[in-house]
């Protein structure tokens, strides 16, 4: 739902075109700031409300990987993912989380709100945080409220908190239609159909299929390994002696007990 990594430089390698390459020493130094501070205040809460908050995570998070991710990941993969967020949360928050869970909550999301309030205040009237054009600190603050702020979740707590901040608003829009004008539509939707779509979406079907059929039996095999691998299902190979001896045997120890 949102990046975990530490990003400070946006590089364009076939450009060779560096985001903060015309920024000031000051500029360079507030980027830092604040995406330590983003690190710190912003992205413990972000966590907590899409993976650990029961609702947001079930009836959101979970709902949306399993119906993006390909069969068969999508049985597996949310799953993971919620347990290596979890373990990334209380190694954030340490042994306190366990301690006094809602007090933390509490404390934190708090904070996060703080963060957001001074993130728009920096921001003000600007287009971006250094002016006119976009630099790293844009790329990585987008990153983390774009998700907050699109997302359908039952309990926006932080959420409800950022839409109250119509300049943090406006910025998030402002990006997603410069350099993301499909977002919530099909880019295709009002382009012209070329000649012969028709004939083409047909001949299409069969690889549809075949790609279908291919994707069932590739989950046939997954879940079959791995129930043969966990155990759950075993293979119990019976005595070396020739077929039907081993009930006339039993029938034999039934009736020596009958006497």
């Amino acid at each position: 739902m949102s990046p975990t990594s530490r990003t400070q430089h946006v590089v364009f390698p076939l450009q060779k075109y560096n985001a903060d390459y015309d920024l000031s020493a000051t500029q360079n130094a507030d980027t830092l700031a604040f995406v330590s501070l983003l690190e710190e205040k912003l992205l413990p809460v972000l966590i907590h409300t899409f993976w650990v908050d029961a609702k947001n995570y079930v009836e959101h998070t979970r709902k949306w990987y399993a119906e993006t991710i390909p069969f068969p990941l999508n049985f597996f993969l949310p799953n993971s993912m919620h347990k290596r967020h979890l373990e990334r949360l209380q190694l954030m928050w340490g042994d306190d989380y366990m301690e006094d869970e809602e007090k933390l909550e509490k404390q934190l999301y708090r904070e996060a709100r703080e963060c957001l309030t001074l993130l728009s205040q920096r921001l003000g009237s600007q287009k971006f945080f250094f002016g006119d054009s976009p630099a790293s600190l844009d790329a990585f603050v987008f990153s983390r409220l774009a998700p907050l702020l699109k997302a359908k979740l039952p309990n926006g707590k932080l959420q409800q908190h950022l839409k109250s901040l119509q300049n943090l608003c406006n910025y998030c829009t402002s990006i997603l239609s410069l350099y993301f004008p499909w977002d919530g539509a099909d880019p295709l939707a009002g382009a012209p159909r070329a000649a012969g779509t028709d004939g083409s979406e047909g001949e299409e079907d069969p690889h549809k299929r075949r790609n279908q059929l291919l994707s069932v039996l590739v989950g046939l095999v997954a879940m079959l390994g791995y129930a043969f691998l966990s155990g759950i299902v075993s293979i119990q190979r019976g005595g070396v002696g020739p077929a039907g001896r081993q009930p006339i045997a039993m029938e034999e120890e039934e009736e020596e007990e009958e006497e």
